[in-house]
């Protein structure tokens, strides 16, 4: 049987929830930045099931017992964090059919795929930063499931100037369509379907009036107030 879990902001736009979380002080608005879907994904929405990968020459990090797939809960958003330095990719076809046996949502990678006609094919959304002809055995591995992510800019050198780091906590709802990917606390989520509500109502009586001639500046000055 078929597992979904999902959330009323999957009735919005990444773009609506980042100008939300905006307007909640959060100083990123959610999105992940460098992250693109591989293919046509849609809009998807699921709760977070986060998966961290270090070096696999990495001795003192954590191991896990079981494949993370195998215990990943139905109907969640896999997401990945991989090394920033990592040129090889962490997921493929295999991981993809493994995904599609737990019901995922789909898979947000700070990372790298590889396989990606393959994963294309099998139709399962799958969102990430790039793609590898490199698997992952050699380079990385597994070392911890269901714990926050903090997912940097690419490049960020963490100075003051950098765009915000982005905490994912397991649970937290991801949403990714064309545009990119969010995360929206769960704290938070209520919060954010109302102000994404409104925006939307904002934006739609502006572009009408734009396509009736009133021009950009007067509409903006009408709905939005500036």
């Amino acid at each position: 049987m078929l597992t979904r879990l999902t959330s009323p902001l999957v009735q919005f736009s990444t773009c609506e929830i980042s100008d939300a979380l905006i307007k909640l002080g959060l100083p990123h608005g959610g999105h992940i930045p460098d992250i693109g879907e591989m293919f046509a994904c849609g809009r998807n929405c699921g709760p977070a099931y986060t998966v961290r990968m270090v070096d696999a020459s990495n001795t003192i990090a954590p191991r896990l017992e079981s494949h993370f797939l195998d215990i990943a809960p139905r109907g969640h958003f896999i997401v990945i964090e991989a090394p920033s330095y990592a040129k090889n990719a962490v997921w493929g076809e295999l991981m993809t059919a493994g995904a599609q046996a737990r019901d995922a949502v789909g898979v947000i990678i700070s990372g790298r795929c590889r396989d990606v006609q393959d994963l294309q094919n099998r139709r399962l959304p799958i969102y990430a930063r790039g793609h590898s002809t490199l698997g992952q055995s050699t380079f990385t591995r597994p070392s911890e499931v269901n714990i926050p992510l903090v997912i940097h800019p690419q490049g960020s050198t963490f100075a003051e100037t950098s765009f915000p780091s982005v905490t994912i906590e397991p649970e937290d709802w991801m949403v990714a369509d064309r545009d990119g990917v969010v995360c929206v606390p769960k704290a938070l989520e209520s919060q954010v379907i109302e102000l994404a509500a409104k925006g939307k109502v904002v934006d739609e009586s502006c572009l009408n009036d734009i396509l009736n001639g009133k021009g950009v500046s007067a509409s903006f000055k009408a709905h939005r107030g500036s």
